[in-house]
């Protein structure tokens, strides 16, 4: 499964999810008739274009999917793996493998679909397969530096051409709305069959509609991280419904070690430093839209503090994470440079004159002697830790 944010889907459940959805897979692809090995080389001889239309059709679909996922703020793109290319064994590879489709009938996924309704000729191309596999890895050391050669690393078509995301899918979709439309004038011409015309059925004008429905919130409606970071920098501080946690209540549960206390530090490093408080966490902007980090908003039980050099800028980013459904976000009274010159560096010659005054006055001496012994012997360092890895691999 894609990283959805938020994480809706657990790494146990994803193999569940798997699972059903490879079964909805095969089925689909046996419904096609890619389970027939002559309707699968029709590609090659014109007869018959259904790879051509399935293919496509999926293609378009998980494009579409993906990049409306990530537009309304559902997917972190940053997780989602891409193929690098290596131009040379990717020709290479795609000629024998285009030769192995024409000449067995099958490509590797369909052969198993093929295989897994007892036909005899897909069982002999998968064995094939598994043949080829194993003198590929056998024989590494020979084709490694073909396999290695022209590498271009994971270049994008949208960023290559400096389209957009949405007006690279508008184009695609309509590449492949010709291409249905073209390959069935072909089908009819080498069958000797008279074109069939377009006919709209109810369904056909309900999928066009939704799909006109995505394509014009695409252009038209800003992302939702566009949509919140233009809401922070429009909008006034107050407008944040996070709780302000006072100087004091900061610094004695800092100095108490409160297990639930969470403190996500929003000041970029070269400004902290190694001035970081202890059970900080350093974070970006970009971090609250992403999977892993977010996380941490997330817990239960945790008071989770912003803060930043100025309130302001913590009310802002909270104004952020309550957009993304996050709740019981605290900000800083008067953020770190309050709380360096009202705690940190407290002026011990103020004289108090209340029992309140005498009470601060003696717990924030005792904060000014101990937090700077306990920020030094903080290590922490550099951005929030993601340790989710990407999910190598696909076709």
């Amino acid at each position: 499964m894609g990283p959805l944010v938020p994480d809706i889907i657990g790494p146990n459940l994803n193999f569940v999810v798997a699972l059903f959805i490879g079964i909805a897979f095969g089925w689909i692809l046996e419904q096609a008739g890619f389970s027939t090995s002559k309707k699968l080389v029709g590609l090659f001889y014109g007869y018959d274009f259904t790879v051509l239309r399935v293919f496509f059709t999926g293609g378009i679909v998980a494009m579409a999917g993906v990049i409306t996922l990530q537009h309304f703020g559902l997917l972190d793109i940053n997780l989602t793996y891409i193929n690098p290319t290596f131009i040379w064994s990717a020709l290479v590879g795609g000629l024998i493998m285009g030769l192995g489709f024409v000449v067995g009938g099958f490509c590797p996924g369909t052969s198993v679909c093929a295989a897994a309704i007892g036909k005899i000729d897909a069982i002999l191309f998968i064995a094939g397969s598994a043949l080829g596999v194993l003198l590929f890895a056998e024989g590494y050391p020979l084709f490694e530096g073909l396999y290695k050669a022209g590498n271009w690393g994971n270049p994008q078509v949208f960023e290559s051409t400096g389209l957009s995301k949405p007006l690279f899918a508008f184009l695609l979709t309509t590449m492949a709305l010709l291409a249905f439309w073209a390959v069935s004038l072909i089908e009819a011409r080498v069958r000797g069959e008279k074109p069939a015309y377009v006919h709209l059925s109810r369904t056909s004008i309900a999928v066009a509609g939704v799909g006109v429905l995505i394509a014009f919130s695409a252009f038209v409606l800003p992302s939702k991280k566009d949509a919140l970071l233009g809401e922070a920098a429009a909008s006034a501080s107050t407008q944040s419904r996070a709780r302000v946690m006072s100087l004091d209540e900061f610094a004695f549960r800092v100095l108490d070690a409160d297990p639930r206390l969470q403190i996500i530090d929003f000041r970029p490093a070269k400004e902290s430093g190694s001035g970081r408080l202890p059970k900080s966490v350093s974070f970006t902007v970009d971090n609250l839209f992403e999977k892993e980090p977010a996380r941490l908003l997330g817990r239960r039980h945790v008071i989770s503090v912003f803060v930043a050099s100025d309130e302001a800028t913590e009310r802002r980013m909270a104004g952020i994470a309550e957009g993304l459904g996050y709740k019981h976000i605290h900000v800083l009274e008067g953020g770190l440079n309050a709380f360096n010159t009202e705690i940190l560096h407290f002026d011990s010659t103020k004289v108090p004159h209340t029992r309140q005054e005498i009470d601060t006055y003696r717990f924030r001496n005792r904060a000014r002697r101990t937090l700077p012994a306990l920020i030094a012997a903080n290590t922490f360092s550099g951005p929030v830790k993601k340790t989710i890895k990407r999910a190598v691999g696909g076709c």
